[in-house]
């Protein structure tokens, strides 16, 4: 009979793990990419790139979130519970940044017409914040899916 533990254990992994993935893609290649870009080409790929991460990303992180707590309340085994419940508040944090940070930036950027930016468009250049950003959230996620890689070691 299978247990809570051993469904939810490989939920969470690849959730976080695609989570951490997609980010990573992100961190890897889309921001140096936006960094590179002039002003006129930035935007529209700017739009173009957040758009192929939603819904997918939030819910990835949401139910890895919910999967994590849940095993930091049934698994057996005290390491295991402290590495799925430190992974849980990482992930957190993770989506904290991305809704207080990231989404109010490309909620803006997607609001943009390319051909007619504002004139200070280069004084309120958000690239950098935003893949600063971006940078943060990965490392959550990154160390969140290390966390419950380590939390299954106990459980085998």
């Amino acid at each position: 009979m299978m247990t809570w533990t051993q469904l939810l254990v490989p939920i969470t992994l690849t959730g976080t793990g695609m989570a951490a993935g997609g980010l990573m893609i992100t961190v890897l290649g889309g921001v140096p990419l936006l960094l590179r870009l002039p002003t006129d080409q930035y935007v529209p790929i700017h739009q173009f790139l957040v758009t192929r991460f939603d819904p997918f990303m939030p819910i990835c992180m949401i139910t890895s979130l919910v999967v994590d707590l849940l095993l930091a309340v049934v698994a057996n085994e005290p390491v295991s519970r402290i590495a799925f419940g430190v992974a849980a508040v990482l992930l957190f944090g993770a989506m904290v940044i991305s809704l207080t940070k990231n989404v109010p930036i490309n909620r803006w950027l997607k609001t943009l017409d390319p051909d007619r930016l504002p004139e200070n468009f280069e004084e309120i250049n958000p690239r950098v914040r935003w893949g600063r950003w971006n940078s943060l959230r990965t490392v959550f996620v990154v160390v969140a899916l290390a966390l419950s890689a380590i939390a299954v070691g106990p459980l085998l």
